[in-house]
């Protein structure tokens, strides 16, 4: 039998021509190593991205919900400024109504104002108290119109009275029998007038036809016989 030097290891077989690095035992690849084809991202990653897409989704209905309220508010925001135009409109619309109301009932007052100023009866304390109602009556919007010389106009004239001139081209008004009154763009009455239209055949200017002239010889009793 063969002794064993004690302390001494058998050192395994080394090929003839290898280097001591290929006598050296290598370590075992991991099993991840082993398997093949490219690494997958990293599972954070992945769950980064999830995170982004869930925010981004929820941006979006926070925006899509903020777009119809605020399309809500302008439209209620629309229906407000209506609603005060509206009502600004009918609180005007009653004012007018109620002080055209006002001054037609003074209308009969006025006028007897007026026929007495014709026929110089507006003397002493009367005249003073019609003049000022004149003037409160005026402050408030009331106007007089209706001139001798005017053209007819059926919207704001009422003729009591007709007749022909050949002076005239047209309708015109040749006497104010009743001033009328109008309140801003309202007509409280109309003036009443006697109405003047042109003579039929005769042209302004024009003399009388010398049919109705009478004939000199029937005036002179015809020429003189023998």
């Amino acid at each position: 039998m063969t002794e064993e030097t004690p302390g001494f290891e058998e050192e395994p077989d080394v090929p003839s021509g290898a280097t001591p690095e290929d006598a050296a035992p290598k370590a075992a690849e991991p099993d991840s190593a082993k398997e093949s084809g490219p690494a997958g991202p990293p599972a954070g990653d992945v769950q980064q991205d999830a995170t982004q897409a869930a925010l981004i989704a929820q941006l979006d209905q926070v925006r899509t919900a903020l777009g119809e309220r605020t399309a809500d508010l302008q439209r209620l925001q629309a229906e407000y400024q209506n609603y005060r135009r509206r009502v600004e409109r009918d609180r005007v619309t009653v004012k007018e109504i109620a002080v055209a109301s006002l001054l037609t009932e003074l209308l009969p007052v006025l006028d007897d104002i007026g026929r007495a100023r014709e026929h110089d009866e507006l003397k002493g304390g009367f005249k003073s108290v019609a003049e000022s109602l004149e003037t409160v009556a005026a402050k408030m919007g009331l106007q007089q119109f209706g001139k001798e010389g005017e053209p007819f106009d059926p919207t704001i004239h009422e003729a009591l009275m007709h007749s022909y001139a050949p002076d005239v081209t047209e309708d015109t008004c040749v006497a104010i029998l009743q001033p009328g009154y109008r309140f801003g763009e309202r007509t409280i009455r109309p003036a009443r007038v006697a109405v003047a239209e042109p003579q039929p055949g005769v042209q302004p200017g024009e003399k009388a036809s010398s049919a109705d002239e009478p004939d000199k010889d029937e005036e002179s009793g015809g020429p003189d016989e023998g």
